[in-house]
C-alpha cells in the first residue's frame, strides 16, 4: 500500500510538472498564435504590395525619421503620392506604424504628426488610433511569449510597481488602464510589454488603449498639421495639453477610487 501511494503522489506529482511545463512551452492560445503571425505576414505582404503597385521612382527619402527634419522631408515627398496612391501610402502607413510598435523601435510619435500632416486631423486621429493599438496588440502576444526576461533586465522596478498596482486594482483595473494610457505615469512601451507579464486580461488591455490613446493621439496629430511650425517634439505638450491630459486620466481612474473607499 505504501508502495502504491508513493507511485501514485509521484504520477501526480510529474504530471503537475508536465502540465506546468506544457503551459510555459506554450504561453499563448491558438488564437493569440494566429493574431501573431497574422500580423506579422501583414508587414511583409503591406510592404511588398506597396513596393509593387507604387510607380518607378527614387525612393531615398524613404527612411524612419528621427528628428522633425527628417519628417518634413518625408512629408514633403509623401504628398505628391498619397492623393494619387492612397490605398499604397495607407497600408505602407500602417505596416511601418505597426512594426514600430511591435519591437518596440521609438519614433512613433512622428509618424503620427505625419498622420495629421498628410490625412488631416479626423482621418488621421482614426489612422493612427488603429495602428496604434494594432501595434501595442502585437507587442502584447510577443511579450507574452518571450518578454518576461526582457522586462525584468530592463524595467525592475518599474515591473513591480506596475504588478503591485494591478493587483490592488483588480476591480476597477480598465479605468486604472486608461488612466495610464492618457496620462504619461508610464511609458506606453513599458505598459505594451508588461501588461501580460503581470496578468492584464487582453480584453482589457485593448479596450483601455483604444480610448486611452485617443487624447494624446489628437494632440498630437493636431500638431502636424503645422508642421512646418514646430520647433521641436517638446512643442507638443506644453502646460494646457499636459493639465488636461492628467484630468481626463483623474476622471477615467475617480470610479475606482471611490470603489476601494467604500
Amino acid at each position: 500500500m505504501e508502495g502504491e501511494v508513493g507511485t501514485s503522489s509521484t504520477m501526480e506529482v510529474n504530471g503537475n510538472c508536465l502540465d506546468e511545463s506544457k503551459s510555459t512551452k506554450f504561453p499563448l492560445t491558438y488564437w493569440e498564435i494566429s493574431m501573431a503571425g497574422g500580423v506579422v505576414l501583414s508587414f511583409v505582404l503591406g510592404l511588398i504590395c506597396v513596393y509593387l503597385t507604387m510607380p518607378a521612382s527614387d525612393y531615398s527619402f524613404l527612411k524612419l525619421p528621427r528628428n522633425l527634419e527628417d519628417l518634413q522631408i518625408l512629408k514633403d515627398h509623401l504628398e505628391d503620392y498619397t492623393s494619387d496612391y492612397t490605398v499604397q501610402v495607407l497600408v505602407g502607413y500602417c505596416a511601418v506604424y505597426i512594426f514600430m510598435q511591435t519591437f518596440m523601435i521609438p519614433g512613433t510619435i512622428f509618424m503620427s504628426l505625419l498622420a495629421g500632416s498628410l490625412f488631416g486631423i479626423f482621418k488621421g486621429v482614426a489612422l493612427v488610433v488603429f495602428t496604434a493599438t494594432a501595434g501595442a496588440s502585437s507587442c502584447y502576444f510577443l511579450s507574452k511569449m518571450i518578454g518576461k526576461p526582457l522586462v525584468f533586465s530592463l524595467w525592475p522596478d518599474k515591473l513591480t510597481f506596475f504588478q503591485a498596482q494591478v493587483a490592488k486594482r483588480r476591480e476597477g483595473l480598465l479605468n486604472y488602464m486608461l488612466f495610464l494610457r492618457v496620462t504619461p505615469t508610464l511609458p506606453n512601451t513599458f505598459i505594451n510589454v508588461a501588461s501580460p507579464i503581470v496578468d492584464v486580461p487582453y480584453h482589457i488591455f485593448l479596450l483601455g488603449t483604444v480610448v486611452g490613446v485617443i487624447p494624446a493621439t489628437y494632440v498630437t496629430v493636431r500638431a502636424g498639421l503645422a508642421l512646418g511650425e514646430l520647433q521641436s517634439v517638446g512643442d507638443l505638450y506644453d502646460f494646457n495639453s499636459i493639465a488636461t491630459l492628467f484630468l481626463i486620466g483623474l476622471v477615467s481612474v475617480t470610479p475606482t477610487l471611490i470603489g476601494n473607499k467604500s
